[in-house]
């Protein structure tokens, strides 16, 4: 089990470092910016991942209050690009602390998510691959907006001649 807790750390470490990497190239307008009436700013999918793990994480495994607003965080709202860095950095060291105490029973043990019972491994898992989604959709807009400035959180591509 150590190695699959290894592995998921490494995913959450990597999904943090290239949000805040992608982040840091933004103005606070640009992170706060739509696409469109019915799609998400970068700040809206930041806030709903917090969401998330402050209700799997924070309230399922760590047995911490808290009250969800699913549909608030698809709200307008304006938030600084640091709150945003700050947000991302303080929700994921919760996610890789929680990820690292425990122990193999604590993996196993389940807690009731929508309609199913699933156990903390799985929302581990699961987690990784929602936030992955949303990385990309931030990635995605981050393009958009940056254009040719744009500058990769992974390998770059090479120039075609």
């Amino acid at each position: 089990m150590n190695e699959i807790k290894n592995i998921l750390n490494d995913r959450f470490e990597a999904i943090e470092r290239r949000i805040v990497l992608v982040l840091e190239q933004l103005d606070d307008e640009q992170v706060n910016w739509r696409p469109n009436d019915s799609s998400n700013s970068i700040s809206n999918l930041i806030v709903h991942i917090s969401g998330n793990i402050n209700d799997r994480i924070g309230k399922g495994m760590n047995k911490r209050p808290f009250t969800r607003d699913r549909d608030g965080e698809f709200e307008v709202q304006v938030i600084t690009k640091n709150d945003l860095i700050e947000i991302i950095k303080t929700s994921l060291r919760e996610v890789k602390v929680t990820l690292m105490a425990m122990n193999n029973e604590g993996l196993l043990e389940t807690q009731k998510t929508g309609n199913r019972e699933q156990t903390n491994l799985e929302i581990f898992i699961q987690s990784a691959t929602h936030f992955s989604e949303h990385m990309g959709q931030i990635l995605y807009i981050a393009k958009i907006l940056k254009d040719e400035d744009y500058v990769t959180t992974t390998v770059p591509k090479k120039k075609r001649v």
